[in-house]
């Protein structure tokens, strides 16, 4: 399973500097690379506005 970023997101960055292993890219708004993610959440806890959920 891996997590994905809805519209929702205000691309503050939390998530992307929260990562492991870079597996965020910056946009308009964030997108994790399904291929990179290791399933941790470190990214969805600290969300500020909850954009972040497991697919």
């Amino acid at each position: 399973m891996t997590f994905f970023i809805s519209d929702e997101c205000i691309a503050c960055g939390s998530c992307m500097n929260e990562c492991p292993v870079d597996a965020i890219s910056a946009g308009d708004i964030f997108i994790v690379n399904a291929d990179d993610c290791i399933d941790c959440a470190a990214c969805a806890e600290v969300c500020p506005v909850d954009a972040i959920s497991e697919i």
